[in-house]
């Protein structure tokens, strides 16, 4: 069955919306008649996307500049002809490492995936809460649910990441605004391309923006997918520490060299 936006959603603005999920949700949101403004930092890329696309401005922007973001979001507004009704956070990085070595990746991952979030939401939301309504949405990861060996820097920016929607949920529900929680299992994209190990439910770019627009449009709180890795995933969240430990240790213990991770 095929899904439409209904009005008042007319606009929306996509981070790292030059390759992967972001430019497979800028493309199905297109299809949907929603004119979409796309940001990135490969300006050769956004230019191309936007080309293709019949109502979309693309603009250079590093979101971890929050500067660079305030100014991008009124130029956009203004190509397009008013404010957001839609605001998507993917912008996002990835790297794995042990925690006792990963602080520098860490960092750029906060940076990146948490911060870059917030400049968003700040350029964003003061606008929607004069107009009474909007959507704001952030895809963070099924791997912020708990804490993954090997993956101790990115499972903390998607769990802040997870902290912060739910709180502006709450905080934004009584100005009419909502507030979506996107965390996928492994998509085909550039970032999961560098994996040397097996990842289960692997779903392509173009299925997950389907899922992911889907879900927005129906204003679901938490969209989840695949189902079979976010019940696994649920389930070892709310497993006691002890039994956690022994049952990840295994993969920990393998993995682990001792002379890498040495200070």
């Amino acid at each position: 069955m095929r899904f439409s936006y209904k009005p008042p959603v007319q606009r929306a603005i996509i981070t790292g919306a030059s390759s992967g999920i972001g430019e497979a949700m800028a493309r199905e949101l297109s299809r949907r008649g929603v004119a979409v403004a796309l940001l990135a930092r490969r300006d050769d890329l956004l230019q191309k996307l936007a080309s293709e696309l019949p109502h979309a401005i693309g603009i250079a922007c590093d979101v971890t500049d929050s500067a660079a973001v305030h100014e991008a979001v009124p130029r956009a507004e203004a190509s397009l002809g008013g404010p957001f009704d839609l605001a998507i956070a993917n912008a996002g990085v990835g790297a794995t490492g042990w925690a006792a070595k990963s602080i520098a990746d860490a960092e750029l991952m906060m940076r990146v995936n948490y911060f870059g979030m917030l400049h968003l939401f700040d350029a964003v939301i003061p606008s929607m809460m004069e107009r009474r309504s909007g959507q704001f949405a952030g895809i963070a990861s099924l791997a912020g649910l708990r804490g993954l060996p090997t993956s101790s820097g990115y499972s903390a920016s998607k769990a802040a990441m997870q902290a912060f929607l739910e709180s502006a949920r709450v905080e934004l529900a009584p100005f009419g605004i909502r507030v979506t929680t996107v965390n996928p299992g492994f998509i085909a994209t550039a970032m999961t391309e560098k994996n040397t190990f097996k990842m289960p439910f692997l779903m392509t770019a173009e299925e997950a923006a389907r899922i992911i627009i889907r879900g927005i449009e129906r204003g679901k709180r938490v969209v989840e997918f695949p189902r079979p890795m976010s019940m696994a995933t649920r389930f070892g969240r709310i497993l006691p520490a002890w039994l956690y430990d022994r049952v990840i240790g295994g993969y920990a213990r393998r993995s682990v060299d001792p002379e890498k991770i040495r200070r």
